[in-house]
């Protein structure tokens, strides 16, 4: 499986259509039917997510108990309240829904950055802040996420 990489700036118009880079577009394998499920991310950005990706997200969501405990019920109501599904139009755009710009403060730029299984759009300004308010720098992290990992 083909994993989204990299990272492209991007306008957003009057209508709230953001261009999909060609390069993550081709990632998108036909199950996925050129549409996307875009929904609030955890930190202050939108994903999304290729139809077929979502489809075993989804899957996954069926295998947790609801009744187990509140903060099940509460992410699973959180991430499907906001959950859209957007499909790429003729010039390889989306529409972000308005509420999903609105929670993640996108105007009129967006970063789009791949994430493996998943895109993630982020206002410019949220995206540097958030590299700001990291309390370990890429090297930490790389070495206490794959440290313990062989090559």
């Amino acid at each position: 499986m083909a994993r989204f990489k990299g990272r492209s700036s991007n306008s957003v118009d009057g209508k709230g259509r953001l261009a999909i880079p060609a390069k993550m577009r081709r990632v998108m394998t036909p199950e996925a039917q050129e549409t996307f499920t875009a929904t609030r991310g955890i930190e202050d950005c939108v994903v999304l997510y290729p139809l077929d990706v979502w489809e075993q997200q989804e899957e996954r969501f069926d295998e947790l108990n609801q009744y187990a405990d509140e903060e099940t019920r509460h992410f699973l109501r959180t991430i499907m309240m906001w959950a859209e599904d957007v499909t790429l139009d003729k010039q390889g755009r989306i529409v972000l829904p308005a509420e999903l710009r609105d929670f993640a403060a996108i105007d009129e730029t967006a970063v789009v950055i791949g994430v493996g299984d998943h895109l993630e759009v982020w206002d410019p300004d949220r995206l540097d802040k958030y590299f700001d308010e990291q309390p370990s720098t890429y090297k930490t992290a790389a070495q206490q996420v794959m440290g313990g990992r062989a090559a």
